[in-house]
């Protein structure tokens, strides 16, 4: 275990990295991702904060990366289709898609691969991916439509800037 010492008085207590070079070859990516988005703003102690942010970074140069690689790089088509099965399984899901987000540069080599069921699993992780990135754009532009619409209804802008709005949102969404 790797502690980390609040000012309070209070701990936090992650993985020690040597213990993840026996978790699957995603685990530690995902764990990075997981702590950074969901748990990091919770320990309130900027020092401790900025310990563990570098402690991640540790993670994923030293074990989370090179694992990846060594993985995808290699000529182990079985230990290559397990990881990405593992990761497509992961890129459906939409909460979870920002959590295998570094691996995305990876997979460009894989998408053109001898091996039909490696190239085929690449390319749904990628459409994945885009599908993500395209409904994170759409949820923003729906935001910003919304806010429009408001402002339109109660006299704040005019039709034209109003219809302009509309069209870029219908341009996206199509």
């Amino acid at each position: 275990m790797r502690i980390f010492h609040k000012k309070d008085g209070g701990i936090v207590q992650l993985v020690d990295k040597n213990n993840m070079l026996e978790w699957p070859i995603e685990l530690p990516l995902i764990f990075v991702e997981y702590i950074r988005s969901n748990k990091l703003d919770t320990y309130g102690d900027s020092k401790v904060k900025k310990e563990i942010e570098e402690y991640l970074e540790e993670i994923t140069k030293d074990i989370a990366i090179p694992r990846f690689i060594s993985v995808l790089k290699g000529d182990n088509y079985e230990e290559i289709i397990l990881a990405l099965t593992r990761i497509e399984e992961l890129s459906k899901k939409k909460s979870k898609i920002d959590m295998i987000k570094p691996i995305e540069k990876y997979l460009e080599d894989l998408l053109n691969n001898n091996n039909k069921k490696i190239s085929l699993l690449a390319n749904n992780i990628s459409k994945n991916f885009i599908s993500a990135e395209r409904k994170k754009q759409l949820d923003k532009k729906r935001k910003v439509m919304k806010e429009k619409e408001e402002l339109f209804l109660v006299g704040k802008i005019s039709p034209e800037e109003y219809a302009n709005a509309r069209k870029e949102y219908l341009n996206l969404k199509d």
